[in-house]
């Protein structure tokens, strides 16, 4: 009983002592807040699509507690910013309470409705202010934003549904409704220029019998789970030029997400793909840069076209969660490309089919999981659901004047179905290769590096020098064993690198030539 009685005593007084404290008189606020930044910039975003969240850090540095009579932007509730102010959200906020020596995060986004303001200009800097009190004690916070206009293609919704629209693709001629977001683009639209940005929501495609477009220095955004898709019977001309300013790329087309903040802009698999369709015909992309996508180029089937389904030269592809160029069945040439950074291969060339590789870099430095695949992946076949094979001939494969390098070893699987119905083909030339295998895992003969139908002046497992892999930077230095290592007829056939600098004197491997760091 005594020992009940000492608690409850002891609780009365902390109550006690607690109610007699001024914890909670707060006194009104005299305009000495502290503020973690002068200016919140919320980097860039275009019209009509929402910013990420941004925070502003509020202190309160006094020996007192604190009311801020009022917390608001500038412009009211006609403000495209919107404001969270400890937990609560609004854009106007009364008697905000502060503990001495405390903190206050106030957290910010930001969308340009085009519906109730129209754009100015294609790009402009959109601003607004959070005050702080008022009077003689008002103390403010700049906000900026850049505001980019855009060229707008996203599927129709079905108002009463809300259904939204799938294309119909044409596959052996046969019109084929497709579970795939998206629509066909319109005649106005099958030419990208370099006026406006693009953004692309679900999948566009280039209908039957078009070509699409793409003039130099167009910049072609794609929300989640979107890209383009090139249907039967359609083509693709990205026709990109070289650029004198290496970092700005200004008449480089350059494929990304539609994320502008530079958090995302190494991110990969922030989109689809560029997808060849099987029967799309005479595809073209030179000088075009394709990033921070699932799959950088897909292209499949029409290996056996008269012309090459797909020609790709002088351009780059990186940061992709799965294959830089996944090839199925189908038939590329590429020359002066540079491909990094993939979840499972750079290129995959797949099911056979027919490729064509000259004077590229194809390197694999992917550090933010186990991958599956070394840089280079062939093979002859494809496996189903049902754990069948299906086996293609691989007619013609050929990798000359190449760096074919990475962060693992060996960056080279040649994975064959032995069939007697089929062939398989392919031969590396004066190939600078990272393959050591010490302990013989790979026996099947299509290793044996002294068979010169299959490998001829190869250089194995030295250090080709790259500039700055980490920064998808693979400019070869003098040190470089790719330095001077290249065949001059293929260089003939591809005169000038990546930059437009002339090889054919001393040809290096890969896409570049070297340069003195």
């Amino acid at each position: 009983m005594k020992r009940t009685l000492y608690f409850i005593c002891c609780i009365g007084l902390i109550l006690s002592s607690l109610s007699c404290r001024k914890d909670f008189e707060f006194e009104a606020s005299t305009g000495n807040l502290g503020f973690s930044k002068d200016t919140v910039y919320l980097d860039t975003i275009f019209a009509n699509i929402g910013s990420s969240t941004y925070n502003l850090k509020v202190y309160n540095n006094s020996n007192e507690d604190i009311s801020i009579p009022n917390v608001q932007l500038q412009n009211g509730e006609s403000s495209g910013y919107r404001l969270n102010v400890d937990g609560q959200a609004g854009k106007s906020f009364t008697d905000v309470q502060l503990l001495a020596k405390d903190s206050l995060f106030i957290f910010i986004e930001t969308t340009y409705n085009t519906n109730t303001t129209p754009l100015s200009d294609t790009e402009f800097l959109y601003t607004d202010k959070i005050l702080f009190d008022s009077g003689g004690n008002l103390q403010e916070v700049d906000l900026v934003t850049l505001v980019k206009d855009a060229n707008f293609i996203y599927p129709n919704r079905d108002n009463t549904t809300g259904i939204i629209e799938t294309l119909t693709l044409t596959i052996d001629g046969v019109p084929t409704e497709s579970e795939i977001l998206g629509r066909e683009l319109l005649p106005d639209e099958l030419t990208f220029t370099n006026e406006k940005p693009y953004v692309v929501y679900g999948y566009a495609a280039v209908p039957t019998g078009e070509t699409l477009t793409i003039d130099p220095g167009a910049r072609i955004h794609f929300h989640a789970n979107s890209g383009l898709l090139v249907s039967e019977g359609a083509t693709l001309n990205v026709n990109g030029a070289p650029s004198t300013d290496p970092e700005l790329l200004e008449n480089e087309v350059i494929f990304e997400g539609d994320r502008l903040e530079p958090l995302y802009s190494d991110v990969p698999g922030q989109w689809g793909t560029i997808w060849l369709f099987e029967g799309s015909q005479n595809n073209i992309i030179n000088h075009a840069t394709i990033k921070n996508a699932t799959v950088g180029v897909l292209s499949d089937g029409n290996a056996t076209a008269a012309t090459d389904k797909l020609t790709i030269t002088n351009s780059q592809i990186y940061n992709i969660s799965t294959f830089g160029i996944l090839g199925r069945n189908t038939s590329i040439r590429a020359e002066n490309i540079v491909l990094n950074n993939a979840g499972q291969a750079s290129f995959g060339a797949t099911l056979g089919g027919k490729y064509n590789v000259t004077h590229s870099t194809i390197a694999n430095y992917w550090n933010s999981s186990f991958r599956q695949f070394p840089a280079l992946l062939i093979n002859n076949f494809v496996v189903d659901a049902e754990n069948t094979a299906f086996v293609s001939d691989l007619t013609e494969t050929n990798f000359s004047n190449c760096i074919i390098y990475g962060n693992d070893n060996p960056e080279l699987l040649i994975d064959e179905i032995e069939d007697a119905s089929v062939v398989f083909n392919f031969k590396f030339t004066n190939c600078l290769l990272r393959f050591q295998d010490d302990n013989n895992f790979f026996s099947s003969l299509n290793y044996d590096f002294d068979d010169a139908t299959h490998y001829e002046n190869m250089i194995f497992n030295e250090d080709p020098d790259f500039r700055d892999t980490f920064e998808n930077d693979f400019i070869i230095g003098d040190a470089s064993a790719a330095n001077g290592q290249g065949n001059t007829t293929f260089a003939t056939q591809v005169p000038n690198d990546i930059l437009g600098v002339s090889r054919t004197a001393s040809p290096d491997l890969g896409a570049y030539q070297h340069v003195t760091f």
